[in-house]
């Protein structure tokens, strides 16, 4: 009997799908950030920096420039990290036209990123532990 070895697992998120797994516009999708955004947005733009794993100051950079350096370093170790398309100028762009909206994108995609990478190292564990039991016996 010959025994079959699954090389790749399906995945919940499309990794390196190349696009932002929300629109910029599309704050609704997350009420709770976009409500601590607009009622402290300074604290919010510090949560989102050390999230990322960045020093949580790095957003108060931005005060002191009128394209904001926080935003575009953000926003370009984002796209980066996860294969998203996009060039500096784009970064640019948003962080200088949409910043508001431009932090409550970047938010979103590393929660998505985040639940995504944690439900497929979950299930990647529950699979390890049936795999396990291949070979025995259960009578």
């Amino acid at each position: 009997m010959s025994q079959q070895v699954v090389q790749l697992q399906p995945k919940i998120w499309a990794e390196g799908s190349g696009q932002w797994s929300t629109g910029l516009c599309e704050c609704y999708k997350d009420l709770g950030d976009c409500c601590f955004a607009f009622c402290c947005f300074p604290v919010f733009t510090c949560k989102v920096t050390s999230a990322a794993g960045a020093c949580p100051c790095l957003p108060l950079l931005d005060c002191i420039s009128c394209v904001p350096p926080a935003s575009l370093a953000m926003r370009a170790s984002v796209r980066e990290r996860y294969g998203i398309q996009g060039s500096v100028w784009s970064d640019c762009l948003y962080g200088c036209c949409c910043y508001h909206l431009s932090w409550l994108q970047i938010s979103r995609e590393l929660k998505r990123r985040r639940a995504a990478s944690h439900a497929s190292s979950s299930s990647s564990a529950r699979y390890t532990a049936l795999t396990s039991l291949q070979g025995a016996h259960l009578v």
